[in-house]
């Protein structure tokens, strides 16, 4: 019971890449540990700029970050003032030469964690918390989401009893990975011995189109 795989970890290597991309037989622990710290300090910094994901290259003793933002101009500044002191800074600390791409997050309204950051922010400004996750899954529905479900837990609107309250807009299938399906046999022919007769759910029926009687 209670046995939860991470979303993410579940789609790794089916539809989602790794956030960390090296190879290291010596020293493997300080890398790791180099990455985790300089993410955590980077979305602090900039926390304002909506940070969506910050993924790691090492291509030999460079390194190479790459930022994903709905606001990339508070992070490179006026004329890129910004982003030359941010380099700058990391590779004092690193002592490695660094290089910053930023990626813009073109609709911010269908990026989970910024969605989920927006509703955070919504509700440590006392906005009533029923209302920012309305808010949220009503703009994403508008901006093409096929399914969104937003979940708030804790002691909301001050309650002495901790609770959990959550919305579901649309569909949201939680199993299934992208990509990872085998197509079936055609509806039917029977399954070859070669492979299994694996497909969607249902996707071996078809409706009777005999006339009645």
């Amino acid at each position: 019971m209670g046995q939860k795989v991470h979303p993410y970890g579940f789609r790794l290597g089916y539809t989602k890449p790794w956030r960390s991309r090296w190879f290291a037989k010596y020293g493997y622990a300080a890398l790791l540990h180099e990455d985790l710290k300089l993410k955590e300090n980077l979305r602090k910094r900039l926390k304002a700029a909506g940070i969506s994901s910050i993924e790691v290259d090492r291509p030999g003793n460079k390194l190479r970050i790459t930022i994903r933002t709905s606001r990339p101009g508070i992070i490179i500044g006026r004329r890129g003032s910004e982003i030359e002191k941010l380099k700058q800074e990391l590779q004092q600390k690193t002592n490695r030469e660094i290089y910053i791409d930023i990626q813009e997050v073109q609709r911010p309204e269908l990026d989970a964690q910024l969605v989920a950051e927006s509703v955070a922010l919504q509700i440590e400004k006392r906005v009533a918390f029923r209302r920012a996750m309305r808010k949220a899954v009503d703009s994403a529905l508008r901006f093409g989401c096929k399914g969104i479900k937003v979940r708030c837990g804790g002691r909301l609107n001050g309650a002495e009893i901790a609770r959990t309250e959550w919305y579901l807009q649309g569909r949201l299938p939680l199993h299934p990975r992208r990509g990872a399906w085998l197509p079936g046999p055609p509806v039917g022919a029977p399954p070859r011995p070669d492979r299994p007769a694996r497909g969607r759910a249902g996707s071996g029926l078809r409706r009777d189109s005999s006339p009645a009687g």
